[in-house]
């Protein structure tokens, strides 16, 4: 595990911008000394820790989270991106960035498992978020056996005898158990105890077995105290902790440090205030405010990021009656799955089915948006939506009664890996044989696997499915249960569906329409 004090290089924030501690790696035996190291560097500053780990070493974790509770530091799972420098690169020293920190941004989609909650755990404030994964499972102990020879031998010398033992060690062949010992579970049980951590966290850890994860959701830590809150990692990063008065302790203000892009600092509310209070109100006319800058792409992201948008069929043979889908296009980022909430948060209960473009993107957030889907018992087909007239970001390009007006197409498009496993959630699962589909673990092999039994698939899907990127044919994909048969995006999306009795639910007729039909007598 590597430990590197980070600076938020949100825009805007300098010159006082929050910093944490980037925790991310596997936890070794020498980990516990590195963090007191980092600790000790920072001369008394309590700066929270985003973690993100698949575990390891777990005596080194119950003493990372002892340090943890004896500095009185809060934790959070998550994971940062460093702008421009990665740390350990050549060129890129500790002194790197802003005030010997390095420059990053904290977002979600991050894991912390195995040992790693135990380490979590010694937060004051301990905050997992809804999109990171949070798992335990039994400990794995390796055994190195051996057998000790002694030889007793004697020597006189000028007269005195001596004993002289040789003593010779055989080592023998290691071996693995896979569950912990009463005496190991009576620590864990008292670390727990110690931070104020219910029970129930080891008893999860004695019923999965080593080679398995047990995902603790966020409603199960929040009963099992291991999480404090519901709040993200934004808690502790997010750039606008620095304009309160007084700022949040993890912030730090350094004069000489410019707001990124030449942008204008951003005055703390407490100070607006004060120079409101001094000047009142102008005499002559309204101070103008400067007019915002349109949003820029991040750099170097030609694909953009994924978008949730209404989309009402346009066709002669169902006008007005046509039906609606929810277009999913773009690349999957750790903002996805909140995006894709609030949109099924303003459908309320309709069901409306999701169309899918995507090259991929971020594997957790594709997760955690499978999760959404498979809860509301949407449909998923793999497919293209043209928007007719504009496009949603553009500026004056409105949504008419909720929805844009598009046309469906289905080929050349891609659904690659974390697309695939957005797909596997749907109800209804249908790909057009036009289309080309890849899918694989992305190295997270039990996460992907726990996923796709909860989203009750086939075990002969993940069998398909390697580390290595695989193209699947609608064969293949239809044998191993990823699709629910063999019809295209029509079957969910055809003009001709809301003809049919009963209607599909994502049949409606704008309020328009409905007041423009003649009454019936």
């Amino acid at each position: 595990m590597q430990f590197v004090v980070t600076r938020s290089s949100a825009p805007g924030c300098e010159p006082n911008c929050p910093e944490w501690i980037s925790a991310e790696g596997d936890i070794a035996a020498g980990t516990p000394a590195l963090l007191k190291r980092t600790l000790k560097k920072l001369g008394g500053r309590k700066l929270p820790i985003i973690v993100n780990s698949f575990g390891g070493n777990v005596n080194a974790a119950l003493e990372l989270g002892r340090i943890i509770r004896k500095n009185k530091l809060d934790i959070a799972v998550g994971k940062t991106e460093f702008s421009d420098c990665w740390p350990g690169t050549d060129g890129c020293g500790f002194s790197y960035g802003k005030g010997s920190a390095y420059l990053g941004r904290a977002s979600d989609g991050a894991i912390c498992n195995s040992a790693c909650p135990l380490m979590f755990a010694g937060g004051v404030r301990r905050v997992a978020g809804g999109w990171n994964y949070l798992g335990v499972h039994q400990i794995t102990t390796t055994w190195f056996p051996s057998t000790t020879h002694y030889r007793t031998t004697y020597r006189v010398k000028r007269g005195k005898k001596y004993r002289v033992t040789t003593q010779t060690v055989t080592p023998g062949e290691s071996y693995k158990t896979y569950e912990m010992s009463k005496g190991y579970a009576r620590k864990i049980s008292a670390y727990l105890r110690e931070m104020g951590i219910g029970q129930g966290v080891l008893d999860l850890m004695k019923a999965t077995p080593a080679s398995d994860i047990r995902q603790i959701g966020l409603h199960d830590m929040l009963t099992m105290k291991l999480a404090t809150s519901t709040d993200t990692l934004e808690l502790f990063t997010r750039a606008s902790l620095c304009m309160f008065d007084p700022p949040a302790p993890n912030c730090r203000e350094i004069p000489g440090n410019k707001p990124a892009g030449g942008q204008t600092p951003v005055a703390k509310p407490a100070v607006v205030a004060a120079i409101k209070a001094k000047t009142g109100p102008p005499l002559s006319q309204a101070a103008k405010a400067p007019a915002p800058k349109p949003l820029q792409a991040a750099p170097g992201n030609s694909t953009p990021d994924m978008r949730f948008v209404v989309v009402r069929g346009r066709d002669s043979l169902c006008n007005p009656d046509c039906p609606e889908w929810i277009s999913a296009e773009g690349a999957m980022t750790p903002q996805t799955p909140q995006k894709l909430r609030q949109l099924l948060d303003t459908l309320g209960n309709r069901r409306l089915p999701v169309v899918i473009s995507s090259q991929g993107g971020s594997l957790f957030s594709a997760l955690a948006a499978g999760r959404l889907i498979h809860e509301r018992k949407l449909d998923v087909a793999v497919a293209r939506t043209t928007i007719v007239g504009c496009d949603p970001p553009e500026a004056g390009c409105l949504a008419d009664n909720g929805a844009y007006v598009g046309l469906i197409s289905d080929f050349g498009v891609e659904c690659d890996s974390a697309c695939a496993l957005m797909l596997a959630a749907g109800a209804k699962r249908l790909v057009d044989p036009k289309a080309r589909l890849s899918m694989s673990s992305r190295g997270q092999t039990q996460l992907v696997k726990a996923y796709l039994e909860e989203m009750e698939m086939d075990p002969a899907l993940f069998a398909a499915i390697g580390s290595v990127e695989r193209q699947l044919e609608p064969d293949m994909m239809l044998k191993v249960g990823l699709t629910t048969g063999p019809e295209s995006v029509e079957a969910l999306t055809g003009p001709a569906i809301c003809k049919t009795s009963p209607k599909p639910d994502n049949c409606l007729l704008p309020p328009t329409a409905k007041a423009e039909s003649p009454a019936k007598l």
